[in-house]
């Protein structure tokens, strides 16, 4: 059925956010198969079944970049591209670049894995790409940053809607995130193989000044982007405070670039270097949670959403996640608390509860309100956004309950000593003490996976099969009173 005349379909490009919303839901499904499997791994260890391409240690990446880049990162170009054209009321400034950054993105996606199961990485979280694959996305990423800012520049609205200040955030953030931790210097011109520019403490600092920072603007500010947007227009009243979502853009933006030190306490990194880390750790605390209370009590007055409105649970559920989350990182980040969680699975679990409960929630909450929109269908059911809901949810707390349980076993029997002054555990009994616990991570992951299978069903047949509908009036964005 061909667009209406005047449509947003005719006055927006739809066509290169439809395609980034499929990938999302295609990556969110093979990453999280991914995940499963080598949780599974992990489990059984007998079912990587002696081939090197399917172990854990490669496997691993292909798992976190499909889910964080593939799936988060489409879902963020996708929502990204709507909300800058809805909200500046014009056409994406380039329809040639937009479609350079699908295609760029998408062929990184398709290389990358195939690369990490041959061997090819750099070793380095969240940034395992050898240095061919880093100038893909680099030119990939300053096409996106051309649209968006382009699309801003020819607004016909003097105000821009705080979404796009969080979005074009995380894109200059990436942006100098990805150049710098990404300087190598390449084997040869035929070579799949570089080296870092840095070395010793110097590189361990950049690595981790890079993955905090990949966490807190590629998954946190940019899916508040999304939440800011999102969750106003799902609940049809205007966002509660206004001037609350900048302070917190402008604290959150700040803090977050300082705290990547927290992750190398014990380590030969600096002292008061560490410390100031953990110091503006726990100062983040404030803007994550003044954007926490801003989402939730956009719902003042309507909380009854909450019982008639799967999709406002997914969303409000993301929140209280994403709340749950930034508690438990500034606290992990205290030296004393650190030594006992890091490297064990409490880390594993806290991370799980950021991308599981609070990135992949608002983006199931996100798509089940952009989907209908994008190809004027209503959602094909509602009682399968239902089920899903609490199929995620359930997958969710197994998994981050398993992780913490076993985090702090792994650490209380790696520090326990006997009367003589020796380790009174060998590590291979650590090991299998947690074993019931990997199993029981599998099994949080096997129902999130399903969960989101049931969603790709459920929006496949909104698009295939859903009855037309025109665009009702949303809910208004801005607070009471507010001029834009």
């Amino acid at each position: 059925m061909g667009a209406a005349a005047g449509s947003p379909a005719q006055q927006y490009n739809y066509e290169v956010i439809k395609k980034f919303a499929i990938m999302t839901l295609v990556w969110g499904v093979v990453g999280m198969a991914a995940g499963v499997y080598i949780a599974a791994e992990l489990a059984w260890p007998h079912l990587n079944f002696g081939i090197p391409y399917i172990e854990f240690g490669r496997l691993r990446p292909v798992h976190t970049n499909l889910v964080i880049f593939g799936f988060g990162g489409s879902a963020l170009f996708a929502t990204s591209y709507y909300v800058v054209q809805r909200t500046c009321q014009t056409r994406l400034f380039s329809d040639g670049l937009a479609s350079f950054t699908f295609w760029g993105w998408q062929a990184a996606m398709v290389l990358a894995p195939i690369s990490y199961m041959l061997g090819h990485t750099k070793s380095r979280e969240y940034a395992e790409m050898e240095w061919p694959l880093v100038l893909l996305v680099e030119v990939t990423w300053v096409a996106y940053l051309l649209v968006f800012v382009g699309t801003i520049m020819k607004r016909k609205q003097p105000h821009i809607y705080v979404s796009n200040w969080f979005y074009l955030a995380f894109i200059l953030a990436v942006a100098l995130l990805w150049t710098f931790n990404n300087l190598t210097i390449p084997v040869s011109l035929f070579h799949m193989k570089s080296y870092s520019l840095f070395s010793g403490v110097q590189d361990a600092m950049l690595q981790w000044w890079y993955g905090h920072n990949a966490v807190g603007f590629f998954l946190t500010a940019a899916f508040l982007g999304m939440m800011y947007y999102f969750v106003p227009k799902q609940a049809g009243r205007p966002i509660y405070s206004y001037r609350l979502s900048i302070v917190h853009f402008w604290a959150l933006s700040f803090l977050y670039m300082w705290a990547g030190g927290h992750h190398l306490h014990w380590t030969a990194l600096p002292d008061w270097t560490s410390t100031l880390a953990a110091t503006f750790s726990i100062m983040l605390l404030l803007p994550s949670w003044g954007g926490m209370i801003n989402g939730i009590m956009t719902l003042s007055g309507a909380w009854d959403k909450l019982r008639t409105d799967p999709v406002m649970r997914f969303l409000i559920v993301a929140l209280s996640f994403y709340g749950m989350a930034t508690f438990e990182g500034p606290m992990m980040a205290l030296k004393n608390v650190n030594a006992l969680s890091h490297y064990t699975n409490w880390t594993i679990g806290h991370v799980h509860s950021g991308t599981l409960g609070w990135v992949s929630m608002i983006t199931f909450g996100s798509f089940y309100h952009l989907i209908p929109k994008l190809w004027n269908r209503k959602l094909y059911s509602v009682k399968l956004v239902t089920v899903h809901f609490w199929l995620a949810t359930i997958g969710v707390l197994l998994y981050i309950i398993a992780m913490w349980i076993s985090g702090i076993t792994q650490g209380l029997m790696w520090r326990a000593f006997d009367a003589y002054g020796n380790l009174q555990y060998s590590f291979v009994e650590s090991v299998a003490a947690i074993h019931p616990f990997m199993v029981m991570r599998w099994v949080g992951g096997v129902f999130f996976l399903t969960g989101t299978l049931l969603m790709v069903y459920n929006c496949y047949m909104t698009v295939r099969a859903g009855a037309p509908e025109t665009e009702p009036a949303g809910g208004n964005l801005q607070p009471a009173g507010a001029n834009a």
